[in-house]
């Protein structure tokens, strides 16, 4: 199913009014959303409001990098990462997963498609469908 059968994509911002390495907060259908350009110019949104906290922040979260080991013979791959400035707990931008939960429960976060389009930034109107976990 492609990111258009799932949800709309509402058009937030020109691609240059964010600046790489540092988030945003959008509203997005009436939900606050974070939106982050990466180092590469491409771009990432998960939900706004921390689930530690409850406060609405995580756009003012610490981008970096985390390297997740591979299985087996398989590689590890470096994926985008998001640290609350609120307790610090990190989560991947790619799929909302807790990386680092400070010790307490695994809350993951909610994400959004993202993408860039003509040099404008779109972000979907409701989140990734979740996978339970195994």
């Amino acid at each position: 199913m492609s990111i258009q059968e799932r949800t709309t994509m509402i058009d937030v911002c020109a691609l240059e009014q964010l600046s790489p390495e540092r988030g945003a907060a959008a509203l997005v259908d009436g939900t606050q959303v974070a939106v982050f350009r990466l180092a590469d110019d491409t771009v990432r949104a998960v939900q706004q409001k921390d689930p530690y906290s409850g406060v609405n922040l995580l756009s003012r979260g610490l981008i970096g990098s985390h390297l997740v080991p591979g299985e087996g013979e398989e590689p590890g791959r470096v994926v985008p990462t998001l640290a609350s400035p609120m307790y610090k707990q990190a989560w991947n931008l790619d799929t909302g997963e807790v990386l680092d939960s400070g010790g307490g429960a695994k809350l993951p976060i909610a994400v959004y498609d993202a993408e860039v389009r003509e040099g404008r930034v779109l972000v979907a109107t409701r989140p990734r469908p979740t996978t339970p976990a195994a």
